[in-house]
């Protein structure tokens, strides 16, 4: 999804990351019913001249595992995902190497998403930051250091449909848009206004526009993959945040 024009200026680039992204990978499936020992305990061999009575204990013990596991996976992954991610400088100091290992967590983590509609989840409102991605647009890495955005931010109001990506120092850009649903977890997005060092409007063009899709929700991480292919990580910090209509 085009965040940017091609004729507005890199800093409109930069503040559009919500966009910015490609063809979304199909999120991979954890299976968690494979779990088979290659040989029975002698304990095993007593059930089974009950039938019955066999399958309702196995079902018993194979249930709660799996239910146990799948949270404890979701911590883990989130745990590793964080730790790779740390050392990376939000991406601009990653590898292609890095890129695929982050990737790679991303999809696991994604598998095990609690939230199935984050669209209809009040979870997604409010104001995020993003601590990491592959966008380079967003991530300036064509500019000397002291010229890229510090911190950037994403904000979400589900109940209004509007979306708002912020720039920190030395900029401080904005962007603000509308969101349409294609899905309970994908959207299209028009960007309406760019602000200028937040304080001076300019009207988007109308082709300021792309799709998202929020792959991973919880109450302080989001997962999102944009339709230009790129990975956006971020973590809650103002679930109170309003964007402005």
């Amino acid at each position: 999804m085009a965040l940017s024009c091609p004729n507005t200026t890199a800093t409109f680039t930069s503040a559009s990351h919500l966009s910015r992204n490609s063809a979304f990978p199909k999120p991979t499936t954890l299976n968690f019913s494979n779990d088979k020992p290659t040989s029975r305990p002698s304990f095993f061999c007593k059930l089974s001249s009950n039938p019955s009575n066999f399958d309702r204990w196995r079902a018993k013990v194979s249930f709660f595992p799996a239910f146990l596991n799948k949270g404890k996976d979701a911590k883990a992954l989130k745990e590793e995902l964080l730790e790779a991610i740390e050392p990376l400088d939000r991406g601009a100091d990653a590898t292609p190497e890095d890129q695929q290992r982050v990737d790679q967590i991303a999809r696991k983590l994604e598998a095990v998403s609690p939230i199935k509609a984050p669209l209809k989840s009040d979870l997604l409102n409010g104001k995020w930051e993003l601590i990491y991605t592959t966008s380079q647009s967003i991530l300036q890495t064509q500019r000397p250091k002291f010229l890229r955005s510090r911190t950037n931010y994403q904000a979400i109001n589900v109940d209004t449909l509007r979306a708002q990506n912020m720039e920190s120092w030395p900029f401080f850009n904005q962007v603000t848009a509308d969101l349409t649903p294609l899905s309970t977890k994908k959207v299209a997005v028009q960007f309406d206004t760019f602000k200028i060092a937040g304080l001076i409007p300019v009207k988007a063009p109308a082709r300021a526009r792309g799709e998202l899709e929020i792959t991973y929700l919880d109450e302080e991480l989001r997962v999102s993959r944009g339709d230009k292919g790129n990975l956006f990580i971020l973590k809650m910090i103002d679930p109170s945040y309003r964007v402005p209509t």
